[in-house]
């Protein structure tokens, strides 16, 4: 399925957000300093973990030889030292970097989030559920590089200091840590590209599967009314199961990395252990050396296993940033012009020809409450597609003028300020009643608009009045009650054109004859559109326009039409 997400006019993009490695190199750059600090203080800390077993073996050194106490109390000092060192270093390191990571996958969610809030439209290849997961996991494991570049680091000081102070002790064993490195990074090298590429195609699944359920929650009712339940629980059952058995695949080589890395590790700190055994039993390293050499080959385990793991969240940062650049690097599907349109409320639209439309032409005069009265809801579903400007100019013939002036050379978001589009379908958000008519809490028309859509019966309902509870697609309001809350908030907003689709189809009669009253008087003076069936939304227009198969076929008052047009009596009365 091919969706087309909203979002707004397109600034300038920072360069490198049309590759994956470009959007982690952006990140590493914002994060430079928080990465310096974290990093020093994370190499502080491998440090003091490599000089603990250091410190160890010239304490056994020193104090074999010297046999003091002073000496012992000195060592016994140091210790502390290098505990303490540990301790805060670790600390405020990772404090450092989590926060730097937290507010690095903070602005890729909001980056992405904005994508999908923009009246402007970008060609994006995804369902809504798969941007939700591009916009949450992969933003997520994106900004972990700022984390795993520092760790990646201090874990190569670790090692070279091991290597630099066993080679002190015997030049072999600082050769061999070396060497045992570089061997365990080149086997592991070949499974992070496998995991990398068997993770992107993880998340495609993943998110491919999250986006068949958010249809299928919007869709239940539906489903349910034409019993297509079962076949829709068996397309997300073959989904869930690709994505399962990805899944399976990339833990498996999750965990044939992980057990790689374990006996690689485990296989250099014995053969470091055994060699320094050798070593000290022929007399080429003293005591304390060998209590040092089998030391830091117990400690280098662990910067070795962060070492060799570091490449696999690389491959995952990675993958991840090339999802996100589906979204952020998708052209827009129109470019917006930069005139203005004038303070005049007249709307035209002068021979548009896209699906259901042939050749349609229309005008709206300023201040005239027109009503369109379709015959095939395929038609009436194209005209308001147009007019909310969710399909490009350039995607169809003809022209659609506000003031005068095309929609194509004006900028989209003052398209949006002057008209006004209403959808059949609209949207209710969690929150109030009060924010899902008022979401900006700037208008000043609340009250009119309750007044006018009947709402006034639901805020009466309830004792927190206006602000009553809204669950999410208002799903504890009855059809009737959301369509009349959509209707209020279009009313709220006050604009100069409003076009409305259909907004009564859900309420009883009586309720509706007082909405299409309360409608022409709230919009006196105002441009309005109304695309309905409804005898009592008709009747209260100045006048109606017929649209069959694509071209408006008559035009008149709604009486004038049911006395001389039968066509229309029998699609329109009730």
């Amino acid at each position: 399925m091919r969706l087309t997400r909203p979002v707004r006019e397109p600034a300038p993009e920072a360069p490198g957000l049309h590759t994956g490695s470009g959007i982690l190199r952006t990140a590493l750059r914002r994060n430079l300093g928080a990465m310096a600090r974290g990093t020093v203080l994370i190499g502080m800390y491998q440090a003091g973990e490599t000089a603990f077993p250091i410190a160890l073996g010239l304490i056994v050194e020193h104090t074999m030889r010297d046999r003091s106490l002073g000496s012992l109390a000195l060592s016994i000092a140091a210790l502390a030292l290098i505990i303490t060192t540990v301790s805060l270093s670790w600390r405020f390191g990772m404090r450092i970097l989590q926060k730097a990571n937290t507010t690095e996958a903070h602005r890729w969610r909001v980056l992405v989030a904005a994508c999908g809030l923009q009246p402007v439209a970008r060609d994006v290849d995804l369902q809504s559920g798969e941007i939700l997961t591009v916009a949450t996991e992969d933003a997520d494991q994106t900004a972990d590089i700022i984390e795993v570049v520092p760790l990646l680091i201090s874990s190569l000081v670790a090692v070279l200091i091991t290597a630099v102070t066993l080679g002190m002790a015997d030049l072999r064993l600082g050769l061999l840590v070396i060497a045992g490195t570089a061997a365990i990074l080149s086997i592991l090298s070949v499974l992070s590209k496998r995991i990398g590429t068997g993770t992107r195609e993880q998340q495609a699944r993943v998110a491919r599967a999250g986006a068949k359920v958010a249809d299928l929650i919007i869709g239940l009712r539906p489903l349910h009314g034409f019993g297509g339940n079962h076949a829709a629980f068996l397309s997300y059952r073959r989904l869930s199961t690709e994505a399962k058995s990805q899944a399976i695949a990339v833990a498996r080589v999750n965990g044939a990395y992980a057990g790689t890395t374990l006996a690689l590790n485990a296989a250099l700190a014995t053969a470091v252990t055994l060699t320094a055994g050798w070593f000290a039993f022929h007399g080429q390293i003293t005591i304390g050396q060998l209590v040092m050499a089998v030391g830091l080959a117990q400690f280098i385990m662990e910067p070795l296993k962060l070492f060799s793991e570091l490449p696999k969240y690389v491959m995952v940062a990675r993958a991840s940033a090339e999802r996100m650049t589906l979204v952020l690097a998708a052209p827009p599907v129109m470019t917006p012009g930069r005139e203005r349109p004038p303070a005049s409320g007249d709307l035209e639209v002068d021979g548009v020809r896209y699906g259901a439309l042939r050749e349609l032409k229309f005008q709206v005069s300023a201040g005239e409450f027109v009503a369109v009265a379709a015959y095939q809801p395929r038609a009436a579903a194209d005209l308001v597609s147009i007019l909310a400007v969710n399909v490009p100019p350039g995607a169809y013939e003809g022209v659609v003028r506000i003031g005068g002036r095309e929609i194509a050379d004006l900028p989209i978001e003052a398209v949006r300020e002057h008209l006004l589009v209403n959808p059949y379908e609209g949207e209710i958000f969690a929150g109030t009643l009060r924010t899902n008519i008022d979401p900006s809490g700037t208008s000043r028309l609340v009250a009119e608009a309750v007044e006018a859509s009947m709402l006034t019966d639901v805020v009466a309902l309830h004792r927190e009045g206006l602000d009553h509870g809204v669950r999410d697609r208002g799903a504890n309001l009855s059809g009737g009650q959301r369509q009349r809350l959509s209707l209020a908030r279009a009313l709220a907003a006050g604009a100069d054109v409003l076009v409305l689709h259909d907004p009564t189809t859900a309420v009883d009669a009586v309720t509706e004859q007082l909405i299409a009253r309360n409608l022409a008087e709230m919009r006196r003076g105002r441009t309005t559109v109304v695309i309905t069936s409804s005898p009592a939304l008709l009747d209260a227009a100045d006048r109606v326009l017929v649209l069959d198969d694509g071209v408006i076929t008559a035009e008149d008052t709604h009486r004038n039409l049911l006395a001389t047009d039968e066509g229309y009596r029998l699609a329109v009365a009730r």
